[in-house]
């Protein structure tokens, strides 16, 4: 708590997770979402994503796709691939942002690139049906492999 009470951002990111998991801390959703909008507020691309994913889910904060989606730009544009594939998917389902098919496929590989399951995952089955990408099956086993 000293180290988040002095403003530092990882600090404050880890606690915010302490309380979002009730790991040494009775757990509180509303706690870890101060401290994830804290850190994030301090450009810290994990307490982003995080605090982006609360605002999706609803969890400790009333749920808003375009402040998620916002926070979840935020961190990708500093590479983290949570939040690329986040980002993402807000694209591709048009929650928070515009649908925009190829905007999605271009996050979901920037985040396949770093090793993302999930984005490796949508990226190939996106590569098999030809959604944001040229159908191409090679690249769908690939991506899925």
């Amino acid at each position: 708590t000293q180290a988040a009470e002095q403003g530092l951002a990882q600090s404050q990111h880890a606690l915010g997770h302490c309380y979002a998991g009730g790991k040494g801390v009775v757990r509180d959703d509303e706690k870890a979402v101060e401290l994830f909008r804290k850190a994030a507020d301090q450009g810290f691309a994990a307490a982003q994503y995080n605090c982006g994913f609360c605002y999706t889910t609803g969890r400790g904060i009333a749920q808003d796709h375009a402040a998620a989606a916002l926070l979840y730009r935020q961190a990708a544009e500093q590479g983290d691939a949570s939040a690329q594939y986040a980002l993402g998917y807000c694209h591709a389902q048009g929650k928070g942002v515009e649908q925009d098919r190829a905007t999605a496929a271009r996050l979901y590989m920037q985040a396949a690139e770093q090793g993302n399951a999930s984005a490796q995952h949508s990226l190939g089955l996106w590569c098999m049906m030809g959604f944001g990408v040229a159908h191409n099956l090679a690249d769908a086993a690939r991506y899925l492999r």
